[in-house]
């Protein structure tokens, strides 16, 4: 199978902050290549120079072997992209709206106006075709703004956390799209903060902390690399988690981790509901009380935590590029 996008050793630096540090990888055409990290991980920066809106320090990236840098505009006419928030005039109805960018990619106007009927239907936004983009949902705006990124027809298309903000239902709707684009034979690169978005969709995941490839592979290898059962205990006063964390250490196969934002230890375990046991008798006789536990097999989120020692939903600080 060739591969639909190629990075090699891409660097990006501003003055003395690294923004991208030499991450190689690549995504074969037709599939999903999901890119996992918190905010300032570096998943924006690498969206914006595939995109060729932003131009690395060093290092080489392709799209079906087109060079980002110096052949920008040939590679433009073969990418679709969606950022972060709906790139849609409001004041345009959801028909106006993608007529408008069809004929922005050079689209004759009949053209335009079938591929924006046929677009609007797909995306179950006939009913509102006359309605301005204002009076649009939250999930409406967001299909409507992956509509137009597809007007042009894109062989690859990239999704920059294309659910952030949307309530549950919507999310779901969106991986369904997501998912039907992917059949329909659309090569995706999909960066996303949320671990059961990039198990869902991802043919292969990519983990960016700092700018730098921390693990790929898939989810199934990824979760593999944790191993085990997981030991979670909600800890009644986060104070108590340095002496937890001490008489916890013992039991589990690893370091007992602290997640902070969910107020939570997280371990690794071989002896299951033994080894749970055995951890709350030992966190009573010492007079510290939890909220809740919970013994289960490892996900996404553990094997972030494990790599990075802190949640994927991290406040790290804001993407230089943004």
């Amino acid at each position: 199978m060739a591969n639909a996008v190629e990075v090699e050793n891409l660097v990006l630096e501003y003055g003395k902050n690294v923004a991208l540090n030499g991450i190689t990888f690549s995504v074969p055409e037709g599939t999903v290549l999901g890119v996992l990290g918190p905010n300032g991980a570096g998943k924006t920066t690498a969206v914006r120079i595939l995109a060729t809106l932003l131009k690395a320090t060093s290092g080489t990236a392709k799209v079906f072997g087109l060079d980002v840098a110096k052949q920008a505009g040939e590679v433009r006419s073969t990418i679709g992209l969606t950022g972060q928030f709906a790139a849609v005039d409001e004041y345009l109805t959801g028909y106006e709206n993608l007529e408008m960018v069809g004929r922005l990619f050079g689209l004759k106007k009949a053209e335009a106006r079938s591929r924006a009927d046929n677009l609007l239907e797909r995306f179950d936004l006939l009913d509102a075709r006359d309605r301005t983009a204002k009076q649009y949902s939250g999930g409406m705006r967001r299909r409507l703004d992956i509509a137009a990124s597809l007007i042009g027809r894109p062989r690859v298309l990239f999704l920059d956390e294309p659910t952030t903000g949307l309530d549950p239902r919507s999310r779901i709707g969106m991986w369904d799209f997501i998912s039907d684009l992917v059949k329909d034979g659309t090569t995706i690169l999909l960066t996303t903060q949320y671990l059961e978005e990039a198990d869902r969709l991802a043919d292969k995941i990519i983990v960016l902390d700092k700018g730098a490839i921390i693990a790929e592979g898939t989810a199934d290898q990824l979760k593999a690399q944790v191993g085990g059962e997981r030991l979670e205990f909600v800890l009644t006063d986060p104070d108590d988690r340095a002496r937890a964390q001490e008489l916890l250490a013992p039991i589990g196969v690893d370091e007992p981790q602290w997640d902070a934002q969910a107020r939570r230890i997280v371990m690794s375990v071989d002896g299951g509901a033994d080894d749970l046991t055995t951890a709350l008798v030992k966190l009573r006789e010492a007079g510290i009380s939890v909220v809740d536990v919970g013994l289960r097999r490892p996900n996404l989120d553990d094997v972030f935590l494990s790599l990075t020692g802190h949640a994927t939903e991290s406040d790290a600080a804001v993407e230089v590029a943004k």
